[in-house]
């Protein structure tokens, strides 16, 4: 009889954003004459770049002609991306990479969930807390996790909570670990960490023998010197990190599907005999098996945000976010709410009035302001108390959904 993995059964029902949209469909069905404003998933709003819809046109139309028709890629990714992507995103911040040390994929959220593949299963891991569900939730299918606790917490995770007290700046760990997962600007919380922060977390890897996965999907969105938008910008780190990066929210990619991820020569990891191995070509040859590549036609529209067009579209899109974040870090503040991030992010973390639990407060919002947002403490135990809310709806909405919550909440 075949048997099935049962890490899977550890996981809760079901995931964090499904269950959203079950209450939000239940309310929706119950009101249909209510207008919501959704401002919880972080799901873009604005069109792709007209550069990129440029691109896609003429990459499709080279697949109708046998001369310049286009089948398997390479896995890996074309050069023609890669060279815009080191060219663009790491030359002018004085970080040297070869080609193939970037990985082009259909999305951060698949290599930040696959990146355990190439890892034993007895490696420990720390995640900082509240976290994106997919980093726990693929180590908890991967055996990795331990038992979930009456608490909230995963027995075998290392949890490193970031909070008010802290300023959202995660503590180092207690005890060595293995891997250790940092996203920067944070989802969800829209905080960073300064450059001087960052390096103590690439020290201590250096100091351990430790890997850190850094997920950089927001860095295009940083505004201030002081907070860096690669961790490769820190000494040491082509040593001991693997960087994820995503064109979703950067050029509104979410649909399309684009990303890329950095793994140095020089990353490795023991194997089994004690013997130092490369983490590039193990990941390599597991997307040359797994992954057949992202489509020709994507590769050429992300190649397009690099153009002069591109990146002035790219910008213009991204302020736009920017904007209403800060539409919406001021409206909260006015009526009387403290809130976190939107500032080098599109994310705000707003902290629930009188220590409301986060899906009471999400329902308050829901039915009162017909607002809708994510619990906080659907990211980890850590976000008990607190709701994100994403900058990405249309300015209209942000701006009504601010003045619903000023005289409703």
């Amino acid at each position: 009889m075949a048997q099935i993995n049962d890490n899977f059964l550890k996981l809760p029902g079901s995931y964090l954003f499904s269950d959203i949209a079950r209450k939000v469909s239940s309310f929706k069905a119950a009101n249909p004459d209510i207008d919501l404003i959704r401002l919880g998933i972080g799901d873009v709003t604005r069109p792709l770049p007209e550069a990129c819809i440029k691109a896609m046109h003429r990459a499709a139309d080279e697949l109708a002609s046998s001369a310049t028709f286009h089948g398997y890629g390479p896995e890996q990714g074309y050069d023609f991306l890669i060279e815009a992507i080191i060219k663009n995103d790491f030359e002018p911040r004085g970080i040297k990479l070869s080609n193939h040390e970037v990985f082009v994929n259909d999305g951060a959220k698949s290599d930040t969930g696959n990146i355990g593949d190439i890892f034993s299963r007895e490696n420990s891991i720390a995640v900082t807390d509240p976290i994106y569900p997919v980093y726990i939730d693929s180590n908890v299918m991967a055996g990795r996790a331990g038992v979930l606790g009456s608490d909230g917490c995963w027995s075998d995770i290392t949890y490193m909570p970031c909070n008010e007290e802290n300023n959202f700046v995660p503590s180092l760990p207690g005890k060595r670990t293995d891997i250790i997962y940092l996203c920067y600007p944070n989802n969800p919380t829209g905080t960073t960490l300064t450059r001087d922060e960052l390096k103590q977390w690439v020290d201590y890897a250096l100091a351990n023998d430790s890997i850190i996965f850094f997920d950089a999907a927001y860095e295009a969105f940083i505004r201030e010197e002081n907070v860096p938008h690669s961790i490769y910008e820190i000494e040491g780190a082509r040593q001991c990190a693997i960087e994820f990066r995503s064109f979703s929210k950067t050029a509104g990619f979410t649909g399309v599907r684009c990303g890329y991820t950095v793994i140095p020569d020089e990353v490795t990891a023991t194997a089994a005999d004690g013997k130092k191995v490369q983490l590039n070509k193990l990941w390599l040859r597991r997307q040359c098996t797994k992954f057949n590549g992202t489509s020709y036609i994507t590769q050429r529209a992300a190649e397009a945000i690099y153009s002069p067009e591109g990146k002035e579209q790219v910008k213009a899109n991204i302020d736009y976010y920017l904007e209403n974040a800060r539409i919406m870090r001021e409206g909260l503040k006015k009526s009387g709410m403290t809130v976190f991030g939107g500032i080098n992010s599109p994310y705000l973390w707003l902290k629930t009035p009188e220590g409301t639990g986060s899906w009471k407060f999400f329902d308050t919002l829901l039915e009162k302001a017909h607002v809708v947002g994510t619990p906080g403490v659907g990211f980890g135990p850590s976000g008990e108390g607190f709701l994100r809310l994403t900058a990405f709806g249309k300015r209209e909405d942000c701006i009504e959904a601010m003045q619903r919550i000023e005289k409703y909440i």
